[in-house]
């Protein structure tokens, strides 16, 4: 059997000449694919075009600057909400006929709402593009809204979030936690909305919100597929070109979060909770709020430290000590102001949440005193890169890929160069990062326990 010196040896070289191969892929289809171009019109509304010449296919995707963190106190839940009633009536189109016009053509729909943007898109043959472009622009400025579809959809809403939040024990605990991590900026106020807010939204309200925000000016459009800048650029032109801008659109002003100065809990006790699971989120600066190469960093961190089987949370927890059945990790990254790094354990039977915690906080504990081998982050570099180039081989992917990051402001020149700064981290950086972010007074530790089930009432007036 090889030594341990060995096998650590195979491992650093295999990592090496992965990462090498990699890179050289990534070259060699940086300087063979067509690159993400951009034009602004002169109404404000800024275009992006990825070429992919395979098939005669492509993603129209538009994007607003407006998400559920841009919500008015006391209305939570209206960007979602508004989302949903972009598929009713335009003076053009009638309830419900959007989505199917899409389908009879031959293609698919479907928008997403977080707590930064609100993005709307298809996918369509490239002759069909012009048809659908013209029905995005359309309920850009001439949303219809009648008063029984407004309390109609916010029926719907409600139900949704019964189903997704309040039936689900590990949904209402993200929710807490996020509560608790954010106390004054509106990322601590789920997507969805608080109960209590949605079911007093009205058709006032979403038109509020969506004359404020739906404007060209406030949009990205974001095309990729078979298709030129120049087609794409006519195209909007003669569809959303027609739209004045908006002088209510203002740059995006959010309140700042004090810093966090003790750790916090959450726990939740409920019936239907299958098995406990021990959580914590740590606030950390975002690709766009983060220092230089300190985003990179926090990235191949949690890769080395809650990637996946090969993670050293998963070894030390679930292979070495066996205290936990799966443990892992992330870092969200993308949030226009801040974002969280995310670590999970779920016990095994008959270890206690304080044995778990302690585990984690002892991989933690090194990571932030040694850092990460050489090895590790070769490895985690090649794996995030593999992964980028193999998502650069999917149009819809690419068309998420650049609307995510220009809506929160970044720009294509610095999305393009994301797998360069990648592989000029250096272990150095990671321990820094690790040391200064994950730090007990920047968390909210969440456990979520199993509870017996209420017994039933007896009946009054009862007899043996």
């Amino acid at each position: 059997m090889p030594t341990s010196a060995f096998r650590l040896h195979l491992q650093l070289l295999v990592a090496t000449i992965m990462l090498a191969l990699i890179q050289q892929t990534h070259t060699a289809n940086s300087q063979t694919m067509a690159k993400a171009q951009s034009f602004t019109l002169p109404n404000g509304l800024v275009g992006v075009v990825i070429p992919d010449n395979r098939a005669p296919v492509v993603t129209h995707m538009v994007w607003y600057r407006t998400g559920a963190a841009d919500e008015p106190a006391g209305k939570s839940g209206i960007a979602h909400f508004l989302e949903h009633l972009m598929f009713k009536a335009t003076k053009k189109i009638p309830t419900g006929e959007f989505s199917k016009i899409v389908s009879r053509l031959g293609g698919n729909d479907n928008a997403f709402t977080s707590h930064d943007t609100t993005a709307y898109f298809q996918r369509i043959a490239k002759s069909r593009l012009g048809q659908v472009m013209t029905m995005e622009a359309d309920r850009m400025a001439n949303l219809v809204l009648a008063e029984k579809e407004v309390l109609t959809e916010r029926d719907v809403i409600l139900e949704e979030r019964r189903s997704r939040v309040e039936n689900n024990p590990s949904a209402i605990l993200d929710e807490q936690m996020s509560a608790a991590l954010y106390r004054n900026h509106r990322y601590g106020v789920p997507v969805i909305g608080w109960e209590h807010e949605i079911a007093a939204l009205s058709r006032k309200d979403a038109l509020d919100f969506y004359k404020t925000y739906y404007a060209p000016n406030n949009a990205i459009l974001v095309v990729s597929g078979d298709i030129t800048l120049d087609e794409v650029k006519k195209l909007a032109i003669e569809t959303y070109g027609k739209h004045k801008p908006s002088a209510a659109i203002k740059p995006r002003q959010r309140v700042k979060e004090p810093p966090l100065r003790t750790p916090l809990r959450v726990e939740l006790k409920d019936p239907r909770a299958g098995r406990p699971t021990w959580l914590r989120h740590y606030m950390v600066p975002s690709y766009v709020t983060a220092a230089p190469g300190e985003a990179e960093a926090l990235d191949l961190l949690m890769k080395v430290v809650g990637g996946g089987s090969t993670s050293r949370l998963y070894k030390s927890l679930v292979m070495e000590q066996k205290v936990a059945s799966s443990a892992g990790g992330y870092y969200g990254g993308a949030g226009l102001d801040s974002t969280k790094i995310g670590v999970y354990a779920v016990p095994n039977d008959g270890i206690g949440m304080d044995k778990v915690e302690a585990a984690v906080d002892a991989v933690l504990a090194e990571v932030k005193e040694k850092g990460v081998t050489k090895s590790e982050l070769d490895r985690a570099k090649s794996n995030y890169i593999a992964e980028y180039v193999y998502e650069s081989d999917n149009q819809s992917t690419l068309a998420r890929r650049y609307g995510w990051g220009l809506v929160v402001g970044r720009t294509i020149a610095d999305i393009d160069a994301w797998p360069d700064r990648i592989a000029k981290v250096m272990p150095e950086d990671v321990r820094k990062a690790a040391a200064a972010y994950l730090d007990l007074r920047r968390s909210v530790t969440g456990t979520l326990l199993p509870a017996p089930a209420a017994a039933p009432a007896s009946a009054a007036g009862s007899r043996s």
